[in-house]
């Protein structure tokens, strides 16, 4: 049999983290429907437009056939970032399960710049991008509203865009996982949240899924080496404020 419901959990972020390959490595387990496609994503909650057509239009959308013994979910990666989306959430969806992937925040700034490379909307280099930042995020122009091609500094304060979540959500609601352990445990990852999840535990449905939309440049082009340190410098006290949120997370350079 099937139904129409909504989802038991979201993946909300962060961008360039790893959440396309959360999405793949879900949609293999029999006991989970992912909303499909898995671009473009629903954005239903971060979208003013697609929210006012209301929870019914969500559900008969994203989540049609729905397989009875089936938990649901969807991939929205910028909902991280909106605090709104967070409220309207909470609203419809009080006792939903939201799942963040972080990734080091250096590295996931330099990947959203290499991915505005890809995507043929950044012309300058990664310093000068940086440094752009708060100029360029003023004057986004309306297509660019949620894909925000040039934020990148800021994508990667963790503490102060998973604070509204944490405001309104219970803990045990929340996973919070390491991009990094897709390199080094993806099985031990997809246990965790499976088990987060409440199905039966796959490990091997991480098997062979390798690195998802990969951005052009990622195994050639480099940081340099002085605008790294800086950056990481400049994360410091953010990182620090994600370790007083997320005590048993292990946060980069800790």
């Amino acid at each position: 049999m099937t139904q129409r419901t909504l989802p038991h959990f979201i993946i909300g972020g962060a961008p360039r983290s790893g959440t396309t390959w959360l999405y793949a490595a879900l949609a293999r387990h029999p006991n989970i429907f992912m909303a499909a496609p898995p671009t473009p994503e629903p954005k239903f909650f971060l979208v003013d437009e697609l929210y006012a057509k209301g929870l019914a239009y969500y559900r008969d959308t994203w989540f049609p056939g729905v397989p009875e013994n089936a938990v649901a979910g969807e991939k929205s990666t910028n909902y991280l970032e909106s605090p709104v989306a967070a409220r309207r959430i909470r609203e419809c969806l009080p006792e939903v399960r939201l799942v963040f992937i972080l990734r080091e925040p250096v590295d996931r700034a330099f990947n959203n710049w290499l991915w505005s490379r890809t995507n043929q909307v950044e012309t300058e280099d990664f310093a000068t991008a940086m440094a752009l930042e708060t100029q360029r995020e003023a004057q986004v122009p309306k297509r660019f509203l949620y894909a925000r091609p040039h934020a990148l500094f800021s994508r990667g304060l963790y503490a102060d865009l998973l604070a509204p979540w944490f405001q309104l959500f219970r803990p045990e609601q929340i996973l919070c996982l390491k991009y990094e352990t897709l390199g080094e445990d993806p099985q031990g990852l997809l246990a965790k949240l499976h088990q987060f999840l409440g199905v039966e535990q796959r490990r091997y449905d991480a098997s062979g899924l390798g690195v998802i939309n990969k951005a052009n440049g990622e195994d050639s082009l480099t940081i340099p080496e002085a605008l790294r340190r800086k950056l990481e410098a400049d994360y410091a006290e953010p990182n620090r404020r994600l370790t007083e949120l997320l005590p048993d997370f292990p946060v980069w350079g800790n």
